[in-house]
């Protein structure tokens, strides 16, 4: 079940590779995301130190008035991911061009967990392309439709 997601991810970026990672959250954090709060507007991954990490991802307080002192809604969390995935983003990183953000949280269960990918900024063209794709897709389903 999917709580948050980038909606606007696959509008100004192309996927090339997606990977699941779990996330390291405290209670009232997870209480938060199973109540749909939060956002990834701007949350990229990071890899430092031979970890992965989540900046820039906002999670409000569940209960502001039960919140620990000194809690920041936008720290940085970690990623729970194998070596191997972790050294496979640390090199697609550090390529010209290529970032990694992540499209959605969501729940399995117990669990929450992210869907990370590496992506390749659109340019305008680009853009305009994939609203001329989906105008004609529309309007081919509109005339199928209508028969």
């Amino acid at each position: 079940m999917t709580l948050v997601e980038y909606k606007k991810a696959l509008v100004k970026f192309a996927p090339i590779e997606s990977f699941s990672a779990g996330m390291e959250l405290i209670g009232q954090e997870v209480k938060a995301l199973r109540s749909k709060l939060g956002s990834l507007d701007g949350a990229r991954v990071v890899v430092r130190g031979g970890e992965a990490y989540i900046t820039g991802m906002t999670i409000p307080p569940y209960q502001p008035a039960n919140m620990p002192k000194g809690y920041d809604p936008e720290r940085p969390r970690r990623l729970l991911l194998t070596k191997k995935e972790i050294a496979t983003l640390l090199v697609e990183e550090a390529k010209k061009g290529l970032t990694i953000i992540p499209l959605e949280v969501y729940s399995t269960g117990r669990l929450v967990k992210a869907r990370i990918a590496i992506v390749r900024g659109k340019g305008k063209a680009d853009r305009r392309e994939d609203l001329k794709k989906r105008d004609a897709e529309r309007e081919t389903g509109r005339v199928l439709k209508n028969r």
